[in-house]
């Protein structure tokens, strides 16, 4: 796939996934669950507040009549009831509507009742920007503060999970730093992206080719690469990008879309399922991306 219209596209053609949708009183997620099932992408179960839900429908005119609604109006039960709906295979995928990310991750996540895959769950971003080659995945721009050695096995895991579902077969990984080379004292990050690399190259870390620190130039321009004579795999062509925390994902996401004018679609991985989170100020054709991406991931 090399668009974010690929993406959608490819989604269609697997038809419309169960998409269970807690606290679906909220607009952004409420219309962006009304566009998937017109895109032929999505079967929308909304949970929540239903006078809350219908108030918005009307206001938004959208028709809500097709959908199967559960009465909850408590945030936490909500977000229990999609995971719930997810764990029974009665729905596909999860969506957040009004309530807080870390509502529906504690549910999502609950060892006993939740969908818990056993690692930590991360925000995983899709770009399609017009100076790169090919689309590119930005991890983790939303969930992790300050990740540490194990933390970036997992969100590394999560990305490659969702780099394979948009048909990358052996991603190629680029752990950002400032410099490319290793300062235990100073640059953390940078210790922490050569211990990476090493197990990758050691068969600890498998299924993606990685290397860092690299700086941002460096992933994925070859002719910066070339100019400071980095020889990778990875330089120059990545097809992942982990930075070394949450400003410096928040940032990038932000940068790409709001001043590069890329397209762009995110998603949180980590349980058995995929969780979408829409924001008021995603575009329509993020949300709708978004979702398309989920679809993919929950295969």
């Amino acid at each position: 796939m090399k668009t974010i219209a690929d993406i959608i596209e490819a989604a269609k053609k697997g038809g419309r996934k169960r998409i269970a949708v807690a606290a679906a009183q909220e607009h952004s997620a409420l219309e962006a669950a009304v566009d998937a099932w017109k895109a032929g992408l999505a079967e929308p179960i909304l949970i929540g507040d239903l006078a809350a839900i219908e108030a918005i429908g009307r206001e938004l005119g959208l028709e809500l009549a097709p959908f199967e609604k559960i009465e909850e109006k408590d945030f936490s039960k909500s977000a229990a009831k999609a995971v719930e709906l997810v764990r029974e295979g009665r729905a596909d995928m999860l969506m957040k509507g009004l309530l807080d990310t870390s509502i529906i991750l504690k549910a999502a996540l609950n060892k006993e009742s939740g969908i818990n895959a056993g690692r930590l769950a991360s925000h995983v971003a899709v770009m399609e920007a017009k100076h790169y080659h090919k689309l590119f995945l930005v991890t983790d721009a939303a969930i992790n503060i300050a990740p540490d050695v194990p933390a970036k096995l997992d969100i590394i895991a999560n990305a490659v999970q969702v780099a394979k579902a948009i048909g990358v077969e052996t991603p190629k990984v680029a752990l950002l730093a400032a410099v490319e080379k290793v300062n235990f004292e100073k640059m953390p990050c940078t210790a922490d992206a050569a211990i990476i690399t090493q197990m990758n190259r050691r068969g600890q870390l498998k299924g993606c080719v990685v290397d860092g620190p690299l700086a941002l130039d460096n992933a994925v321009s070859a002719e910066s690469a070339k100019i400071k004579k980095i020889v990778s795999e990875v330089a120059g062509d990545a097809d992942i990008l982990v930075t070394p925390d949450i400003e410096a994902g928040n940032v990038l996401y932000k940068s790409l879309l709001d001043l590069g004018g890329a397209k762009g679609a995110g998603l949180v991985m980590g349980a058995a399922k995929p969780i979408v989170l829409t924001s008021r100020a995603d575009t329509a054709e993020t949300k709708l991306a978004s979702i398309a991406l989920a679809s993919l991931a929950s295969r």
